[in-house]
């Protein structure tokens, strides 16, 4: 199994730390897998895919082709079914021609990351509406929330989330999900919730004219690079608390190596403890 082709795609991509991260976890488990980060767009993904030769094992994604990866996935695990995204790609055996399977780490990932932070998501409010947002919705559901606001400049696609998702059963019961305008301020919305989850680019919105009210719910913020985050300045500027998406990407890339050696996103790897602690390592 050695000289395994790996790679996080997306456009821009330079900044991405995926790279540092899972040559950690191979280092430790003691394979000799290649990794790297390649730009891609949408448009030339189908071909890319096309043309992977069979050291090529699997791919991370991100932004922008969480959502074409998942329309060229030939299968899909429940998580990427149900998100409508997709951000691991594994390539299965038993074919001349690549196919790929298709999961979604991104909901087990920041529901770790926000369980391992310690913060409540019964009431929750996610920022944006696009490729991550489901994942958030579906991770908070996962942490026990009750009610979810989708707040964004598009109303209808926060609405289409909302419709998607609202009156699914989670760990606490049924899930309200409802959607709301991103306007000048979130309000008294974020006073009423307990957990804001941004899955807004830094340059979504203009975070400096937000007028965040004292008192607001902490922020968890999928952005990590830079740090803190133009929403983590205006968050703490208020009073409020706020966590990076750092955690969050370590922890779906642990679930991402468990793919990718072991074909199963349930399964612990060994020694995982002593992973995961040289995967942060890597990343801070």
């Amino acid at each position: 199994m050695s000289h395994q082709q790996l790679a996080v795609m997306g456009d821009p991509i330079a900044h991405s730390k995926s790279p540092l991260i899972h040559r950690a976890a191979y280092r430790e488990l003691g394979l000799d897998w290649r990794y790297r980060a390649i730009r891609c767009g949408e448009a030339p993904l189908a071909a890319f895919l096309a043309g992977r030769g069979r050291e090529w094992r699997g791919l991370s994604l991100t932004m922008p082709l969480k959502d074409e990866a998942y329309r060229l996935a030939h299968t899909l695990d429940g998580t990427a079914r149900e998100s409508g995204v997709v951000n691991t790609l594994l390539r299965l055996e038993g074919s001349d021609a690549p196919r790929w399977a298709g999961f979604n780490t991104d909901v087990a990932g920041l529901a770790r990351a926000i369980a391992r932070a310690g913060l409540d998501a019964t009431r929750t409010i996610v920022l944006g509406a696009g490729a991550t947002a489901g994942s958030a919705i579906l991770a908070a559901r996962h942490l026990g929330a009750t009610q979810v606001t989708v707040m964004a400049r598009r109303i209808e696609a926060a609405q289409a989330l909302a419709e998607r998702f609202d009156g699914t059963q989670g760990p606490a019961g049924t899930v309200s999900v409802r959607a709301a305008a991103l306007a000048s301020t979130p309000g008294s919305v974020a006073l009423d919730s307990t957990l804001v989850i941004s899955t807004l680019p830094g340059h979504g919105v203009d975070w400096d004219a937000l007028a965040v009210p004292a008192g607001s719910a902490p922020l968890f913020d999928v952005a990590y690079n830079p740090w803190p985050s133009a929403a983590a300045r205006v968050w703490s500027s208020a009073g409020g608390a706020a966590h990076s998406g750092i955690d969050m990407l370590v922890e779906q890339a642990l679930i991402q190596v468990r793919i990718f050696t072991q074909g199963d996103p349930e399964t612990p790897l060994p020694d995982e403890a002593r992973v995961l602690a040289a995967m942060r390592a890597s990343a801070a």
